[in-house]
């Protein structure tokens, strides 16, 4: 028999693990540096609109497939669906990009741990940055090492989400998020306070034509197209689940905002912690994990009190990253229920099990399994991958939830506008309509296609 299905104790429980899901890595080694390379204040500015014609549409139409079928993306579809047609069949490729994610993404979180030990430990006290470089490269290059933090993150997400909705994940997860935003402020105005922090501020922030127009006005656009909609996590149903947690009494563009909010206050914040920092001790504020295990590594050392910035710093760090494994642990976990009518100990067992087995390529990617390079020299199983979920999953899944919403052939536009407006709050204009159904699915498509020319031109 089927476990009653649990909903949040709280709304603000709901708006924290869900902007917990978009909040990650990339809104810290990815939105700083492209905002000071595409222009600053004006990247940030295009970057905005795009996330509020973008990203918040494809998040309502995902919450309130998920709040009206009251399933998770493995059973929405079957339950929403107009009888004989085939949208079900996109639960496969969704629940695919899950699992997809969730293979590289506990490696690099298993990294973020690894180096929070070793900051608390005083690894990296009076390092050199070529000790730095070594460190990094002896965690990577070590294979037990690298599959020990991985399978530790596996473990420590898995147990949260045993404890159930409410007393796991929601309780668990709204005190990481608070810890969370809580550090930030502190490290932001540590950053802010320090030498020549005026001058990292003035790159990132102030609009700088001559990067905008010498970057090209279409890539700025196109970057920050794309960045309004990979920060979200829309596409595979990984917001749809929180939404088959919560009540109609709020409508749920307010809340989409709400998330929205969060996640761009995290990203913006992350650049006024970096690079005012980089500014003030001379360094490079490159993107990628570079920024994260090379460059700041040598910063906290330049500072006075660095290893307890640096330790407040990690912790951030593994609190933004746990609070992704988890939610999306959560979706996974309820696959099996939702599919199998499996009791929840039975699903974490399980997929405790599989996600650690399916994590292994990534965390051996570079070490043992170092010469495989899939998409090329200098390429690994990591870059596999993120690409066959960022650049294939995640644009084409969002595609899918708008056609469905807004197709006759679907669930249909008066059946999502309903779902969508009821309760108090925020509604989605009627007006909207023609810009979602003959729009929104062209600049999505666009996403698509110009991720593959960024990607192999």
């Amino acid at each position: 028999m089927q476990e009653k299905r649990e909903t949040f104790k709280s709304r603000i429980g709901f708006i924290l693990i869900s902007a917990g899901c978009a909040i990650g890595l990339g809104n810290v080694w990815r939105f700083p540096y492209i905002t000071g390379a595409y222009g600053g204040g004006i990247f940030v500015i295009i970057y905005l609109v795009f996330l509020l014609i973008f990203g918040l549409p494809i998040m309502v139409m995902e919450l309130s497939v998920g709040r009206a079928s009251q399933k998770s993306v493995a059973k929405s579809f079957d339950v929403l669906e107009p009888k004989e047609s085939k949208w079900h069949l996109f639960k496969w490729f969704a629940m695919a990009g899950n699992y997809l994610l969730m293979m590289f993404y506990t490696t690099i979180s298993g990294w973020m741990l690894a180096y929070l030990f070793y900051m608390i430990r005083g690894d990296f006290t009076g390092a050199s940055p070529s000790r730095v470089e070594e460190i990094f490269g002896g965690l990577t290059s070590d294979a037990g090492a690298s599959v020990l933090w991985m399978v530790v993150i596996c473990i420590l997400g898995f147990l949260v989400c045993s404890l159930g909705l409410r007393r796991g994940v929601e309780r668990i997860t709204k005190v990481m998020m608070s810890c969370l935003l809580i550090i930030m402020i502190a490290l932001a105005i540590r950053s802010l306070t320090l030498p020549n922090a005026r001058e990292g501020l003035a790159f990132y922030l102030t609009p700088n034509l001559d990067n905008f127009v010498n970057n090209g006005i279409w890539t700025t656009v196109y970057a920050a197209m794309g960045q309004a909609f990979f920060t979200l996590s829309l596409g595979m149903g990984s917001m749809a689940i929180f939404g088959s947690y919560i009540s109609k009494e709020r409508s749920l563009l307010g809340e989409s905002i709400s998330i929205t909010v969060l996640d761009t206050f995290v990203a913006i914040t992350a650049g006024l912690i970096i690079f005012p920092a980089c500014f003030s001790f001379g360094v490079n504020p490159g993107s990628g994990p570079g920024l994260v295990f090379l460059t700041l590594p040598n910063i906290f050392n330049s500072m006075p009190l660095g290893q307890l910035w640096g330790v407040f710093f990690y912790i951030f760090m593994v609190f933004a990253a746990l609070s992704t494994v988890i939610a999306v642990f959560e979706n996974i976990i309820s696959f099996a229920i939702d599919l199998f009518g499996c009791s929840r100990k039975k699903s974490v067992l399980v997929n405790a099990i599989l996600v650690i087995i399916l994590s292994l390529p990534c965390a051996l990617g570079f070490n043992l399994w170092s010469g495989f390079a899939p998409m090329g020299e200098g390429s690994t199983i990591l870059d596999l991958e993120d690409f066959i979920v960022s650049n294939n999953i995640l644009p084409l899944g969002s595609l899918i939830y708008v056609l469905f919403c807004v197709s006759r052939y679907g669930w249909g536009w008066k059946n999502f506008i309903g779902e969508a407006n009821s309760g108090a709050g925020a509604k989605l204009p009627q007006k909207t309509r023609f810009y979602l159904t003959w729009i929104l699915p062209v600049l999505i498509f666009l996403v698509f296609i110009f991720g593959y020319i960024e990607k192999f031109s």
